[in-house]
């Protein structure tokens, strides 16, 4: 290949990687701690305090009725000498089922645990990134990262926008749009 040919090629990769890296200096990039974000919302709060009460009303009881189990089975275990072979499996098996039952009743208070925070939790994610769309509009952001599920290990604090979705979501919380036709008051 020829100088004048080297040099043909050379300017034309260039003419065409100045452009992309000037676009790529204009990016703006931003990240965000949705888990954080979740948990100090006015809203992210209120709904973990209800799923906490909630859950710990069910572990309440379900600790009641294991209770109960562990002192039928210590009744059954004094008075299985008095009983018949016949009686005394009987019982056991009673007992076993009741402890079976007890554990799928925990298995499905956890499955609907799980259901219950995704219910309580969804409309506010949705109103995160609502709120996150918003701000990434109004900055001009190319991007807004999750810092943790997008593979940031390292990114300096100014471009953590975690603070101020927090505080756009509970401002905009109280400063309710007033609907079109809804009265005006003077």
């Amino acid at each position: 290949m020829s100088l004048r040919s080297t040099l043909a090629v050379t300017a034309a990769v260039l003419s065409l990687a100045l452009p992309v890296a000037a676009s790529a200096a204009d990016l703006k990039v931003a990240y965000v701690d949705l888990q954080r974000v979740l948990l100090e919302v006015d809203d992210g709060k209120a709904a973990k305090q209800r799923l906490q009460k909630w859950l710990e009303a069910r572990q309440k009881e379900i600790d009641g009725e294991q209770e109960t189990l562990r002192k039928e089975k210590e009744l059954l275990d004094k008075q299985a000498s008095a009983m018949s072979e016949a009686t005394r499996t009987q019982k056991a098996t009673e007992l076993q089922k009741k402890v079976m039952e007890l554990a799928q009743k925990y298995e499905r208070s956890r499955a609907e645990a799980a259901n219950k925070e995704r219910q309580e939790m969804e409309p506010i994610i949705s109103r995160i990134d609502q709120v996150i769309a918003t701000i990434a509009e109004r900055d001009g952001l190319g991007f807004v990262l999750d810092k943790r599920d997008s593979g940031i290990v390292f990114a300096l604090g100014q471009y953590d926008i975690s603070n101020e979705v927090v505080r756009s979501y509970n401002n905009g919380k109280k400063a309710a749009p007033v609907a079109k036709d809804a009265p005006v008051k003077k």
